[in-house]
């Protein structure tokens, strides 16, 4: 009877146990890099939705010979979750996240005009303090005001 438990192939408790300790080591290391990589894609939605702007903008002073509102220039976010709200001198769009960011907070005014235009988008992509803001104007150029993911 005694040979016939001896015989039997399996893994002991102490096995098992540094297995889980060393999956526990990973996950320390990865779930990080994950949850930065997660907010930089959550970032990379305000650049391009600031660079749509920028282009409907463009279109629209082609046109007109002044920079128009959201309005004017039949913009708007696309999709049911959006991390950032818009704002574009006193037009804004809000975002449907539920963080209601309800006026610009931004150092640097947004507005439009016959001179040039500058948008910004503002939005907390990881649930701290820290909002991350960002400016467009009508030379396309992008600044971080607040870089959530890096700080």
């Amino acid at each position: 009877m005694l040979s016939k438990l001896r015989s039997k192939k399996g893994f002991t408790l102490i096995e098992l146990m540094i297995v889980v300790a060393i999956i526990g080591i990973l996950a320390a290391i990865a779930i990080p890099n994950f949850l930065r990589f997660q907010a930089k894609s959550k970032q990379s939605e305000a650049k391009t939705n600031l660079g749509g702007i920028f282009t409907a903008e463009t279109a629209y002073f082609g046109e007109n010979n002044t920079y128009g509102s959201f309005a004017n220039i039949a913009w708007a976010p696309v999709g049911a979750k959006q991390v950032y709200s818009y704002f574009n001198g006193t037009d804004q769009v809000l975002n449907k996240v539920g963080v209601s960011i309800a006026a610009w907070t931004g150092t640097t005014a947004v507005g439009v005009g016959t001179a040039g235009f500058t948008a910004g988008a503002e939005g907390n992509v990881d649930s701290d303090a820290t909002t991350d803001t960002w400016i467009m104007n009508d030379t396309r150029t992008l600044t971080p005001l607040s870089d959530d993911v890096t700080s």
